[in-house]
C-alpha cells in the first residue's frame, strides 16, 4: 500500500535550537497514527512542516510517492493536508458556513455572495460527517465541541486525505470525545489518514493503529496498537537525568509556609490542594495544558479563582490581585519573563526596583536614587548578573541574566514564598546550573519554593517533592530523590495511575 505521506530525514533548526534531527514519519490510508512525546520533543514542529507552516532545512516529503514542496499552509491544503490546531482558529462573529469557506465563497453574478449555496455546501459536509450543526449559526453560539467539528468540516472542505489533529479532546467531555471518535472512525472507513497528537494514553490505546514516539527532536521508534502503555511511557522518557539527584532535607518539624485547599477555576484547575513547607522545593510536573501555570496564577491573584482557600503561614489570606499576593510575601517569576516579568525598555536597576519603590521613597515621595543604585549593584554582584552596569537596558542582556533580574526584584522584596514558572526556559546550560544553585540556596535559607517545569530531569533534580497534574487535577504527589522514576511521573501525568502519594 502506497503511503499517503512519508517524511524522511527531516531537519529543522531555529536560533540556538536543533528542533528536528533526521526525523521520519509516515501515514497510510485509513490509519490513525498517533504522535507522542514530552513537551519540546518536536511533535508540533514536525506537524507544522507537514502542514506547510515551516519548511524543513533538509529531508524529503513524499505525497503518495511523489516528492512535494509545501511553501505554505495554502499549498498543503490544496494537496489535501488539513491541520486542526489545539487553539481553534475560527472567527466567532461569522457563521459556521462562512468560517468553513472563508476566502472560497460561492458567488452569483457581479460577484455577489451566494448565501444559499454557501449554506448548502456546508450542510452537505455535515451530513457526510453525520452531525447536526446549523450552517447559519454564529460560531460564538456553539460549544467548544461543535467548534471542533466545524474545524474538521473546514479541513474536509478542501477534500483532505490527511488530517492532523493536535490535542483535539483537550476541552471536550466524555460524550463529546465519543462523538469525535465516531467521526474519526467514519473518516478512516473513507480512506482518510489521521495524525493524532495527544498525551492521553487511554485515547491512544483506544483509537491509534500505530504510535510514533519522539524525544529531544528525534524519532525514538514506532510501535503497533498492541504495545503496552508502559512501553510507550518508557520510550517517551527513556533518557538519563542530567546532573546529580537532589539532597532531601529533613523538614519534619518545618512549619508550613503555603497551603492551598480546593483551588478551582473552570476546567483548568479542579479541586487542587497541597502545601509547601519553609525550606522546601515543591516541583510541579505535567504535560502541556495540565493546569500548572493556571494554579500559579490563581495563587498569585493574576486570575480570579472560583473556589478555594490560600493559607499563608497558617492564616487564611484574601488574594484577589497580584498586589495582595506581594503584600502576603509571595513572588511569582512568570514563564513569559519578556512580557510579564520584565519591562525590557527599562534598565536593570529600575526593573529590580519596580515592586520595591516604597523601600526607597524619602520625603515627599522622592526616590533615593543613590540607595536604589547601591542595592541594585549588590544584587548584580550576589546573583552574578552579567551587565556593564545597573543602567544597562534589560532587553540587551541574555535570557539567563534577564531571569536573574526578575529573581533579584523578588529577593529585594524579601518574599517568603517564591513561584518559579519554567525558570530555565530559553537559558543556556551554564546559566541553568547557576539558577539551580540559587534555588537550592534560597530553600536552604528557609524560603518555600514552587518550581513548574516541563523538563522532567529538571523537576527531579531540584524537587524535594513532586506534584503531578493532568487535565486540571492534581493526580499525585511523589517524593523527590532516586526512589521516584520518570515513568512514575509520566504515569500520573497521563492518568495512568490513580491519585497516588500524598494529597497535600
Amino acid at each position: 500500500m502506497t503511503d499517503l505521506i512519508r517524511l524522511s530525514g527531516i531537519e529543522k533548526r531555529f536560533p540556538g535550537v536543533h528542533a528536528l534531527k533526521g526525523v521520519g514519519f509516515d501515514l497510510t490510508p485509513g490509519e490513525v497514527h498517533a504522535l507522542m512525546g514530552e513537551n519540546g520533543a518536536g511533535k508540533s514542529t514536525l506537524m507544522k512542516i507537514m502542514s506547510g507552516v515551516y519548511q524543513p532545512d533538509a529531508g524529503d516529503i513524499l505525497l503518495e510517492g511523489r516528492a512535494v514542496h509545501l511553501p505554505g499552509p495554502a499549498a498543503a491544503q490544496r494537496l489535501g493536508i488539513g491541520m486542526i490546531h489545539q487553539e481553534l482558529a475560527l472567527m466567532n462573529h461569522l457563521t459556521v458556513a462562512q468560517n468553513i469557506f472563508i476566502g472560497r465563497e460561492p458567488r452569483r453574478s457581479f460577484g455577489r455572495l451566494d448565501e444559499d449555496a454557501l449554506n448548502r455546501n456546508a450542510a452537505a459536509i455535515f451530513a457526510a460527517m453525520k452531525i447536526d450543526i446549523d450552517p447559519r449559526a454564529e460560531v460564538m453560539e456553539l460549544s467548544v465541541a461543535k467548534q471542533q467539528m466545524v474545524e474538521i468540516a473546514k479541513a474536509l472542505s478542501f477534500r483532505s486525505r490527511i488530517l492532523i489533529m493536535d490535542e483535539p479532546t483537550a476541552a471536550l467531555n466524555d460524550r463529546e470525545v465519543n462523538e469525535l471518535f465516531a467521526i474519526i472512525a467514519r473518516l478512516k472507513s473513507e480512506g482518510v489518514g489521521v495524525v493524532y497528537i495527544s498525551h492521553k494514553m487511554d485515547e491512544i490505546k483506544r483509537i491509534a493503529d500505530r504510535v510514533t514516539v519522539m524525544r529531544d527532536g528525534a524519532t525514538v521508534g514506532t510501535v503497533g496498537k498492541e504495545a503496552s502503555i508502559a512501553t510507550i511511557i518508557s520510550m517517551m522518557v527513556g533518557r538519563e537525568l542530567d546532573g546529580s539527584s537532589v539532597d532531601i532535607p529533613d523538614l519534619a518539624t518545618a512549619p508550613v509556609a503555603l497551603e492551598v485547599r480546593g483551588l478551582r477555576r473552570g476546567r483548568a484547575v479542579q479541586d487542587v490542594s497541597f502545601s509547601v513547607k519553609r525550606g522546601e522545593i515543591l516541583g510541579f510536573a505535567g504535560l502541556m495544558g495540565a493546569g500548572r501555570t493556571e494554579v500559579a496564577r490563581l495563587i498569585f491573584g493574576a486570575d480570579r479563582r472560583e473556589a478555594g482557600e490560600i493559607i499563608v503561614h497558617g492564616k487564611p489570606c484574601k488574594i484577589t490581585t497580584p498586589l495582595d499576593a506581594v503584600e502576603a510575601g509571595i513572588g511569582y517569576l512568570s514563564e513569559d519573563r519578556k512580557h510579564l516579568g520584565l519591562a525590557l525598555g527599562l534598565d536593570v536597576r529600575d526593573n529590580i526596583a519596580l515592586p520595591n519603590l516604597r523601600l526607597f521613597r524619602r520625603l515627599f515621595g522622592v526616590v533615593d536614587d543613590t540607595a536604589l543604585a547601591a542595592k541594585a549593584r549588590d544584587y548584580i554582584k550576589a546573583l552574578t548578573i552579567r551587565t556593564p552596569s545597573e543602567r544597562q537596558e534589560a532587553r540587551l542582556l541574555s535570557g539567563g541574566n534577564q531571569q536573574k533580574i526578575v529573581l533579584a526584584k523578588w529577593l529585594l522584596r524579601d518574599c517568603d514564598i517564591l513561584i518559579f514558572d519554567e525558570p530555565t526556559r530559553g537559558i543556556d546550560v551554564g546559566a541553568k546550573a547557576e539558577i539551580y544553585k540559587l534555588l537550592q540556596s534560597l530553600a536552604a535559607e528557609g524560603k518555600a519554593i514552587l518550581v513548574i517545569s516541563s523538563e522532567l530531569p529538571e523537576v527531579m533534580r531540584l524537587s524535594h517533592r513532586i506534584a503531578v497534574m493532568c487535565e486540571g487535577r492534581l493526580t499525585g504527589i511523589l517524593p523527590g530523590g532516586p526512589e521516584t522514576t520518570q515513568e512514575q511521573i509520566m504515569g500520573l501525568a497521563t492518568r495512568q495511575a490513580s491519585n497516588a502519594g500524598e494529597a497535600a
